[in-house]
């Protein structure tokens, strides 16, 4: 074993120096991480989720600079067009668009699908990163708790509808913003959406977040022969906007320890860029670093195979879309 190797494993085990912006410092320099800058990403489709603020605003900066052609994707259109205007400023990069929707909407998918599609003959990297931790219930349009409609459902759809264009544009990528609450949580279906009476918004969060990385799991598998890799990542504890409304406490107790957003987005631009993530699929990140996906007993066992297909059947129940392979291309 690599003494980088013993050093990560020392660090990864209590979660505090993991998860905060120390693990990240040391990781970064025992590892010698190639330096975002360097990476050259002109051509490249880029359309990423929850741009405008915190992680997503990173990630998308980033890769405005590694010359990505970007889609941005907020629910508000003035809020993006500043902040498209703005990247474009800061940046040098002029090919960056936006879109207007609210992924928990889901004619509002399908909408924004449409808009890719018509506007870009290749995809490249799909970023699910859209969500937020809210501290009550509140329901999608279809009835859904908002939470698992905009982190699960929504993207799943969106998924779905540009795997086509994906495949196309082979080798693509599909990666997808998680959580390391989820470590937390069981992968349920029949607990998924907790009700009003017994709302509590970190613990729905968490729910949320073992789905997502359950079923990036079952995309790699079922999908992955078409070219696309598959990822989800967790960007430690980050200090961004979200996390300061959502848990006030927890931001200011710990908020010396938190990283800066553009910590917690390296790993996604990583993800998004580097040769690395292509040899394999269907893996979970932190710190450019494959992870096991669990690290209690309880959520292992909760993570079933049954379970897994139900929860993708509910999934596609619930969007009105049943993913399939995109017919392959006659062989000459």
């Amino acid at each position: 074993m690599k003494a980088a190797d013993v050093v990560d494993a020392v660090i990864e085990a209590p979660v505090v120096t993991s998860f905060t912006r120390v693990g990240f410092a040391v990781r970064k320099r025992l590892e010698n991480w190639t330096s975002l800058e360097e990476y050259d990403l002109n051509g490249q489709v880029v359309v990423l989720t929850g741009a405008t603020s915190g992680l997503g605003r990173a990630a998308a900066t980033q890769l405005a600079r590694c010359g990505a052609t970007l889609v941005l994707v907020g629910r508000n259109a003035d809020r993006n067009e500043t902040t498209v205007a703005e990247m474009i400023v800061s940046t040098g990069n002029d090919a960056i668009t936006q879109v207007a929707a609210d992924i928990g909407d889901y004619d509002q998918v399908r909408t924004l699908a449409e808009r890719v599609l018509n506007d870009h003959d290749r995809l490249d990297v799909l970023i699910h990163n859209a969500g937020a931790l809210t501290n009550e219930r509140h329901d999608a349009p279809d009835g859904t708790e908002a939470t698992v409609a905009s982190q699960v459902v929504g993207p799943f759809l969106l998924t779905g509808l540009l795997l086509e264009r994906l495949a196309g544009s082979a080798p693509s990528r599909v990666l997808t913003m998680s959580s390391g609450g989820m470590y937390t949580a069981a992968l349920t279906i029949s607990e998924l959406e907790m009700s009003a009476d017994d709302y509590k918004g970190a613990e729905q969060y968490a729910r949320a977040k073992r789905a997502q990385v359950a079923l990036n799991e079952l995309w790699a598998q079922r999908f992955g022969h078409l070219g696309i890799r598959f990822h989800a990542l967790h960007p430690g504890w980050a200090d961004t906007p979200g996390v300061d409304a959502a848990l006030p406490t927890f931001s200011k107790v710990m908020g010396p320890l938190l990283r800066t957003a553009e910590q917690g987005a390296d790993t996604l631009v990583w993800l998004a860029a580097d040769d690395t993530p292509l040899e394999s699929n269907g893996q979970f990140w932190l710190d450019r670093r494959q992870r096991n996906i669990h690290k209690l007993r309880s959520t292992r066992n909760s993570d079933t195979a049954d379970r897994r297909e139900r929860i993708w059947n509910w999934v596609a129940e619930t969007s009105g879309f049943h993913p399939a392979a995109p017919a392959q291309p006659e062989s000459s």
